[in-house]
């Protein structure tokens, strides 16, 4: 996500810093780098113009040019203005009013409408509401039966109409139905469409007429650039919609649909798709993404993810276990599945603050395939040697070899890398220090 926007950044930033004194000169070749990145990232073109007239105007202030540390301001300025250009603060979704509450989701074919209705009602259920998916999408083949058994992963209920039934009637029919059994909020998913057409946009609006539904949200896959922006300005235009929800960002190299989108609908962004997985939604706050796109990092979205996916009780019983030096492979294995709950190696690099430029220099690939390895290691053992890893010898590391389809050297090479990590717990436990700190476990 926004990769290569990001180096170019970078680069401009680092010659800027490096100016003793900034001037009217090299402040508009600094900018004409600054808008080759953004029409590089598929950015809308006026919005990169306005962009930078403003951050321009901003840099040529006399504050910036008689500051001891101008390269510091300039960056300043550009990271403010980006913060605006995204939509400058958080817009939650809004479920108030009487239940059940339609949300309802708006989108083309292919844009991940029908996951991301998945997704939005897991988060819904996190926090604390009780969701009831609806689907609409009486045209495409097994749409109906595809958000059903979203729902049955997720163990949240898809509402399952009467065969036949058109759209208008089945948000009827669940709304009857959500009422009389609890459900507070309706996630509907509607039909798409290869491109927008009359026959659509009308059936969209009757849907809309009878739901009077609370957010109206669009679904935009962001590797469509431009054609994202242009189909968001599209839909408002014909059915009006709250919001936009941009998927499968954590392939959208470029970037330029989320800078765009709010500029150019007015609409913000309440959602972006980070991944395949269901829990794969993140709530879209324009600072910490800006922080992202200039490589800063976003430490505030790494700890409330780590807060969400780390069980607490599972915690503090591995805090007691290091400090008797009780840490089993077992363990190992756990801990392996929370850090992989935060998502990918590469994700998770680049929230943090000065990492974001080394993304492009490392494999992390290897590195995911080293986790799976060391997985399926464990994974091939049995409960007794996951506990008592001394039990392991010759012929059980055959065996678990072979059951996990590596080489005994790589079982091997798990076991010393185990024994390490024991030994240096062991350092911090015993001697003059009274365990482990407890900061390690905060």
């Amino acid at each position: 996500m926004f990769e290569k926007l990001q180096e170019r950044l970078d680069a401009v930033f680092k010659k800027v810093k490096g100016y003793g004194k900034l001037s009217e000169s090299n402040i508009k070749d600094s900018l004409r780098e600054v808008r080759i990145a953004l029409l590089e990232a598929d950015v809308n073109y006026k919005v990169a113009k306005d962009f930078l007239e403003r951050v321009q105007e901003l840099a040529l202030g006399e504050e910036v040019l008689t500051s001891i540390t101008p390269g510091q301001k300039f960056v300043k300025i550009v990271y403010d203005e980006m913060i605006d250009l995204l939509g400058s603060t958080n817009k939650p979704l809004d479920v108030a009013g009487s239940p059940p509450v339609p949300v309802m989701l708006l989108g083309l074919q292919g844009s991940g409408k029908t996951t991301t209705a998945g997704k939005l009602a897991l988060y819904l259920r996190k926090k604390g509401r009780r969701p009831l998916l609806v689907p609409t999408d009486v045209y495409r083949p097994a749409a109906i039966q595809q958000l059903a058994k979203i729902g049955s992963q997720l163990g949240i209920e898809a509402f399952a109409p009467a065969q036949g039934t058109d759209p208008v009637q089945i948000c009827q029919d669940a709304k009857a139905y959500a009422m009389k059994r609890g459900f507070d909020t309706l996630v509907i998913d509607t039909a798409g469409r290869l491109h927008i057409d009359e026959e659509m946009v009308a059936e969209l609006v009757r849907q809309k007429k009878l739901l009077s539904p609370r957010e109206t949200l669009l679904v935009v896959d962001a590797m469509t650039g431009q054609d994202a922006v242009n189909m968001a300005k599209a839909f408002d235009e014909k059915v009006a919609i709250d919001g936009v929800i941009l998927t499968k960002l954590d392939g959208d190299a470029r970037g330029g649909a989320a800078l765009s989108v709010r500029a150019v609908t007015g609409k913000h962004i309440k959602f972006i798709g980070m991944g395949e997985k269901l829990d794969a939604l993140e709530v879209f706050y324009p600072d910490r993404m800006a922080s992202r796109i200039l490589g800063m990092g976003d430490v505030v979205s790494l700890v409330e993810k780590a807060q969400e996916v780390f069980d607490e009780k599972k915690a503090k019983e591995l805090e007691k276990k290091l400090r008797k030096d009780e840490f089993t492979l077992e363990d190992f294995r756990e801990q392996i599945k929370q850090v992989r709950k935060l998502g990918s190696i590469e994700s998770v690099i680049g929230m943090i603050p000065g990492m974001g430029k080394f993304k492009g220099a490392m494999d992390f690939s290897e590195a995911e395939k080293e986790i799976k390895r060391t997985e399926a290691i464990i994974n091939s053992m049995t409960a007794k040697e996951r506990l008592y890893p001394h039990l392991i010898d010759g012929s059980r590391r055959v065996r678990i070899a072979k059951g996990s389809g590596l080489r005994v050297q790589d079982v091997n090479e798990l076991l010393k890398r185990y024994l390490e990590t024991r030994k240096m717990i062991k350092r911090f436990t015993k001697g003059g220090m009274k365990g482990l700190p407890r900061q390690l476990f905060k």
